[in-house]
């Protein structure tokens, strides 16, 4: 088969190799021009050098605009396969192809469509990930699924150790779809959409922390903030705090949300909500101060007080 890749940083480098050692003929790669965007420094594998050391013609750009239209459609390809594309494609272009268009996307379809799924499904307290290979649509990520393999949510995992482990799925999805569509045995399941999650794009805003939250849940919520991601974050005394690590209390508390209260286990007690019945405070270990030091949590607050929304 003709293939056309459509892919951005490290997945979409991912899903290039897996292409190229699928034996098919990746005809045209298709991919943004480099990017500075910090956070996703780590995941910043070039795609089109790649192409470019496999002799596959590269195609740079922001957006599927007529131009690349028209190099798709001169490159007759069979499939267009997609991993981290950032921009919209119009039907004209997903709807090319005689197998159209696959998308690989970071969840179990059809939870959590949209961005970050692989740190919203641990932020949400899943129990599983994965990856899905659906035919691209109208809508986000809403196409029928063709391959989906799932992987379990571990206790103590990070949010990029998840994302490194689903990134290992991307060379057999790739080749159980390939294979699928060459021996025309491939079976399309419709999206359930009363089931669809929609989780919108992460920014700075969404890694402060909301001390009304219960501890369980912040405790994932520090784990899946984990480098290179901006890390969860509060206030405490006017200064920007980083939350590297952190664990559910092993006593019960009770008192203000945010409240600074006392030490247990190498760490300091921060209050949860519901402050009249007690409940787990969350213990941070480790944090990072504004100038980029790290400290232990038992070190550093030493003082009692409030950790804040906001400066104060």
């Amino acid at each position: 088969m003709r293939i056309v890749s459509f892919g951005f940083q490290t997945w979409g480098r991912k899903t290039l190799q897996a292409l190229i050692d699928s034996g098919h003929d990746v005809v045209l790669a298709v991919t943004h021009p480099a990017s500075e965007q910090s956070y996703k420094a780590i995941w910043s594998d070039s795609v089109e050098e790649l192409a470019r050391e496999h002799g596959i013609p590269v195609h740079l750009t922001e957006r599927a605009d007529a131009e690349t239209i028209d190099l798709v459609k001169r490159a007759e390809p069979d499939v267009i396969v997609v991993n981290s594309w950032y921009t919209w494609m119009p039907p004209e272009l997903y709807n090319l192809p005689p197998h159209g268009t696959l998308n690989l996307h970071d969840s179990l379809l059809p939870k959590f469509t949209g961005f970050s799924p692989v740190l919203w499904a641990l932020i949400s307290g899943e129990s599983e990930f994965g990856l899905t290979v659906h035919r691209m649509d109208e809508q986000l990520d809403t196409g029928d699924i063709l391959v989906q393999h799932s992987l379990p949510i571990g206790p103590e995992a990070t949010g990029t150790e998840l994302v490194l482990a689903g990134m290992e799925l991307i060379p057999g999805a790739v080749r159980e779809a390939l294979h699928a569509l060459e021996t025309g045995t491939a079976v399309w399941r419709p999206q359930d959409k009363t089931q669809r999650t929609y989780f919108h794009k992460r920014s700075e805003r969404d890694s402060r922390i909301d001390w009304r939250t219960h501890a369980v849940d912040l405790e994932r919520f520090v784990r899946a903030l984990s480098e290179p991601y901006p890390r969860a974050f509060s206030y405490y005394r006017g200064e920007k705090i980083e939350v590297l690590a952190a664990r559910v209390s092993e006593a019960r508390y009770g008192g203000t949300p945010g409240r600074v209260i006392v030490q247990e286990g190498g760490g300091t007690v921060v209050c949860g909500p519901d402050a009249y019945r007690g409940n787990p405070g969350l213990v941070l270990t480790r944090v990072r101060t504004s100038d980029g030091v790290e400290r232990s949590g038992a070190e550093f607050f030493t003082r009692g007080g409030y950790l804040t929304d906001s400066p104060e």
